[in-house]
């Protein structure tokens, strides 16, 4: 039976089908591993960049269209919001299939790999040999988030990553710190959580449950992986099941809250500034709405380690359409370069509450000043490098979802997971094996 992501793709791919065979038709060699276009062409050209930036980002949008236009005077560039990030890939779908694209777009991280394997995407390497583009300055795991089988074909842009935010005047005066490895966190438990009458009255921190983003580094910082080299689902190995494990054991004693389904992340905000939790995993992207609407002083560790310690990549990265006019492609590549460069950087990452990507930027006089302004954020460039990509296989968002209602059921109806994840291992392969 075909899957549902391929069907959903099937449309926009038989559109490009001719296009690809022609590409494979004319045959290997230099010219064919360099740019059509000159990058020298000054012709008045338009090219339509298709977004989700949310309001609040619009003004640092706005600021870098007007500083391209400053710098390229003979490219014009039409932002077109198109919803949040589902609206948007189902947008592309369509514009793919009636053969009518935006020559740059935004492309949700988790999906890279599926538009990338259906031959949706240009493929950016060519561009950044020929203008020898320095990748060394971006976060690594950032970059890679963007490429897939050893092919460049975007780059980071609206960057989060999940971090630990806590409350940290109640901290000090417990005299507690937020745990940085597996092993510390039953005391922490035991001192920041309170009862009465059996009941938990605060909890000593929480993971969401409604996104995989946020459990999925649980799972390979305890040894596992949610893929296996075999290209298989590896959630059936022992190591594979710690975070599992744990979780429903920290549930049950009482110490950690889980939040699933409609509602939950506003819950789980209101009870974090309520102070009925201590610490509570969420997006970079939501640090300063907690600085801002905290009675208290607001920390930020990074998520707490054991057999490794990393988070996965969040939010949105920017991308060349492969069916753009020709016309078209050199323009979106100076778009795409100076979006992401490091010259804007900081600006744009404190315009948008995401993060800075490039190293340089850090020991700026603008880095220096961000940091100073919003100190919560050093504990993700602390780790800079260990930020990493969320598991890359084009079936993996909809393989995910059903380990994802497991969690639900663990977070609503009390049960365990690991079990039920046993159980449904076949099911999830099947989804893999057919791509």
């Amino acid at each position: 039976m075909m899957s549902k992501k391929k069907k959903w793709l099937g449309t926009a791919l038989a559109a490009l089908l001719i296009a690809v065979s022609l590409a494979g038709c004319s045959g290997s060699g230099a010219a064919e591993d360099m740019p059509k276009g000159d990058p020298n062409d000054t012709t008045p050209v338009t090219i339509q960049y298709w977004h989700s930036h949310a309001e609040a980002q619009m003004g640092g949008l706005n600021y870098m269209i007007e500083e391209f236009r400053k710098k390229y005077p003979h490219i014009t560039v039409e932002p077109v919001f198109q919803g949040g990030y589902a609206d948007l890939q189902k947008k592309l779908s369509a514009a793919v299939a009636a053969n009518d694209v935006p020559a740059v777009t935004n492309v949700e991280v988790s999906v890279v790999a599926n538009f990338a394997d259906g031959g949706l995407f240009e493929d950016l390497t060519p561009y950044i040999k020929r203008d020898k583009v320095d990748l060394e300055d971006f976060s690594k795991g950032m970059l890679q988030a963007y490429a897939y089988n050893d092919k460049q074909y975007g780059f980071p842009l609206i960057v989060s990553t999940s971090v630990m935010v806590y409350n940290k005047t109640m901290f000090d005066k417990l005299g507690v710190q937020p745990p940085q490895t597996w092993d510390e966190i039953e005391d922490f438990n035991k001192k920041v959580t309170l009862k009465e009458g059996g009941k938990t009255t605060r909890y000593a921190f929480s993971v969401p449950g409604w996104d995989t983003w946020y459990y999925d580094p649980w799972i390979s910082n305890g040894g596992g992986a949610v893929l296996a080299d075999d290209g298989k689902v590896g959630l059936d190995k022992p190591e594979s099941q710690r975070w599992a494990h744990n979780f429903k054991k920290w549930i049950d004693d009482g110490s950690m809250l889980m939040g699933f389904g409609k509602g939950a992340s506003d819950t789980m905000r209101q009870m974090f500034l309520e102070e009925k939790i201590g610490m509570v995993q969420h997006s970079s992207a939501i640090i300063k709405t907690y600085v801002e609407n905290a009675k208290f002083e607001v920390g930020v560790s990074f998520i707490p380690g054991d057999k490794e310690r990393k988070s996965h990549i969040g939010g949105a990265g920017i991308v060349m359409m492969k069916g753009a006019k020709e016309e078209q492609k050199e323009a979106a590549w100076k778009f795409i370069q100076f979006m992401t460069s490091a010259e804007h950087n900081i600006k744009w990452a404190d315009e948008t509450g995401y993060l800075p990507t490039h190293k340089s930027v850090i020991d700026t006089d603008e880095g220096k000043k961000y940091f100073e302004k919003w100190p919560q954020y050093k504990a993700v460039f602390d780790n800079f490098d260990n930020v990493g990509p969320r598991p890359q296989h084009p079936a993996y968002p909809e393989m995910s979802g059903v380990y994802k209602d497991i969690i639900g059921e663990m977070a609503l109806n009390g049960k365990d997971p690991v079990p039920l994840i046993q159980e449904n291992i076949q099911k999830m392969n099947d989804i893999l094996s057919d791509y």
